[in-house]
């Protein structure tokens, strides 16, 4: 800025020439000088004055919106915002098709160390050591005593072990509360539920992932808040499951046999009450799973009603005999040639007895003839065999809501021969699950429509597509019933409940190849009421041995079978089934006048 003199030289010398003062010139420009210069500032202030009337004006009406907003809105607790700092444990609950508990949460605490401010670490991991027997007592005075600054103890702990864990009395000892899963019911459905562990993990919380079962099927469900909490209610009966789990392992033990599955489904809405697996385990102390290399089915983690996959023998003969039937090819009156050995180039096909020259299609069911299936596999065809097995769900990954499911793809030939043809139509050539056949059993027997098995409770039955006609399925269900009344089932009946089904008896295969000779799978798949089936129970036992007689049997009559006709006695009443007398035929009843 250029100030203009005080003493401009012009107006000096002009004054002196007129004889005035020449510094009242300096006076005066010093006083407009100073006059300019007030007005300048005096500007400046009253702009500041402005801009900070404006800037508390602002903050008075961002205040008084706040306060107005915070006043018309619902108290809530504060929660963090920094990203990745809250884990999130709250997980809901599982319950049965009754809403009782089968997992849920408990608050329980974490026991980690500072063993920087430890007092005597050696003492403190002797005292650890007698209220914890698995730890490493070594390992932690290790831990202890050297550089760690944090060392996790005990992930859980039982109110008893956090007093024990108090009375150790060591500053370096912590502790850090969090949520942890419980199986109220221990070993009850194990294999469905499946069981959890600890994913992220905090001092303060852990977040809390399935691992296996459903657990692991509907992990992302079972953790969103978005539920409200809601539990996920599944279609087993935990009374029916604790029966038959009991009931079976009984029956495991007294054929001795290696392992044993069982599973009830209802035959309209695919539901599966009840689904076993023997044996079994404690989801509150999962097993570690068996190392690489190791037959999976030796491991407890093993579920034989659904990973299992097996030849299941002549309980395969029914689909056979129902195909023929809605093919219009039979009917339960046509006699077949079951004349034996039969051959088929090098290969033998026989029956376990000599039946004699013909069967009727329905006794070829009743009396178990490898033969008559054989023979009604070729009138069949190979093309259609293989459609009406895809139909019923036997040649597809069954669809059940647990991770497992996935393993459960059966076996099939590499190339669908017509010798494949006729052993698969008494259950050899192709392995399927147990769940597998319960499901086609009950798409067979409930009328002719396809049933999908599902741990998830439905609102009514399922409107499947149609597999059988009504008709062949009413005369399946007879030939089912005959099997029990008349036939290889005859320890299958039950008073007052009308069981029908089929024994299967498949040799066992050598992981070498071949069979074994005194190794067998032995099932029973069996409906109940035969009249009008609400139920589909399917019993499986591996490598059975019945040693009550004079020599060991091993076939499902003598094994599978007693076992089955001993739950459904059990169960049927649980299922609020009433015993009732058995429909008769028309032509067996007898009028008379008294």
């Amino acid at each position: 800025m250029i100030r203009t003199p005080l003493r401009p030289l012009a107006r000096i010398l002009q004054a002196r020439d007129k004889g005035e003062n020449p510094d009242a010139i300096e006076r005066e420009n010093l006083r407009l000088r100073h006059e300019q210069m007030r007005d300048k500032m005096r500007t400046r202030a009253e702009m500041r004055l402005i801009v900070m009337g404006m800037v508390f004006f602002c903050g008075f009406i961002l205040v008084g919106s706040r306060m107005a907003l915070l006043a018309s809105t619902e108290p809530e607790e504060p929660t963090t915002t920094i990203a990745g700092s809250q884990i999130v444990a709250q997980r809901a609950d599982i319950v049965d098709r009754r809403g009782r508990i089968l997992a849920t949460n408990i608050d329980t605490h974490a026991l980690y160390a500072q063993p920087q401010q430890m007092i005597d670490p050696i003492r403190v991991a002797k005292e650890l050591k007698a209220i914890f027997p698995d730890v490493d007592e070594d390992r932690l005075v290790k831990d202890f005593t050297g550089r760690r600054k944090f060392v996790w103890v005990r992930k859980t702990l039982s109110p008893e072990q956090m007093q024990a864990v108090h009375d150790i009395g060591d500053p370096g000892l912590l502790f850090g509360p969090r949520e942890t899963r419980l199986y109220p019911n221990g070993r009850i459905a194990s294999h469905v539920l499946g069981g959890s562990s600890f994913g992220r993990e905090g001092v303060h919380a852990a977040e809390v992932i399935g691992v296996a079962g459903v657990e692991k099927t509907f992990d992302s469900w079972l953790r969103d808040p978005a539920n409200g909490g809601s539990p996920l209610q599944l279609s087993l009966d935990l009374t029916v499951q604790a029966t038959i789990e009991r009931v079976l392992a009984g029956g495991m033990g007294i054929m001795n046999a290696k392992g044993a599955a069982a599973v009830l489904m209802d035959a309209k809405t695919g539901e599966l009450i009840s689904l076993v697996s023997l044996p079994d385990f404690d989801p509150n102390n999962r097993p570690n799973p068996l190392v690489k290399g190791k037959d999976p089915s030796a491991s407890p983690l093993f579920n034989r009603a659904l990973q299992g996959v097996y030849e299941l023998g002549s309980t395969f003969k029914i689909f056979a005999a129902a195909q023929a039937l809605e093919l219009g090819l039979v009917n339960s009156e046509t006699m077949i040639d079951t004349k034996g050995p039969m051959k088929w180039g090098r290969f033998t096909i026989r029956d376990f007895h000599n039946y004699g020259p013909q069967l009727s299609v329905t006794n070829v069911i009743v009396e178990s003839s490898n033969i008559g299936t054989a023979r009604l596999a070729i009138m069949i065809g190979g093309d259609r065999q293989q459609a009406f097995l895809k139909s019923l769900g036997l040649l597809d990954v069954p669809p059940v809501e647990m991770v497992e499911a996935s393993g459960a793809k059966p076996l099939t030939p590499a190339k669908w021969s017509e010798l494949s043809s006729m052993t698969i139509s008494y259950g050899h050539g192709l392995s399927v699950s147990p769940v597998h056949l319960a499901a086609a059993y009950a798409s067979v027997v409930n009328g002719g429509t396809r049933i999908r098995p599902t741990l998830i409770k439905q609102n009514g039955p399922q409107s499947g597509e149609r597999v059988l006609s009504e008709r062949v399925s009413a005369e399946a269900r007879m030939m089912l019933r005959k099997v029990v009344t008349e036939g290889t089932a005859s320890f299958g009946n039950v008073p007052g409940y009308a069981v029908g089904g089929k024994t299967g008896t498949a040799d066992k295969p050598k992981p070498t190849g071949g069979y074994y000779d005194d190794r067998v799978i032995a099932t029973f798949a069996s409906t109940f009421p035969a009249h009008d089936p609400k139920y589909v129970l399917i019993v499986t036992l591996d490598e059975p041995e019945d040693r009550m007689g004079s020599e060991p049997r091993r076939t499902a009559g003598w094994t599978a079978v007693p076992v089955a006709a001993e739950l459904i006695r059990r169960v049927a009443p649980l299922l609020g089934l009433r015993p009732e007398i058995e429909p008769l035929a028309l032509g067996d009843v007898t009028v008379t006048n008294n």
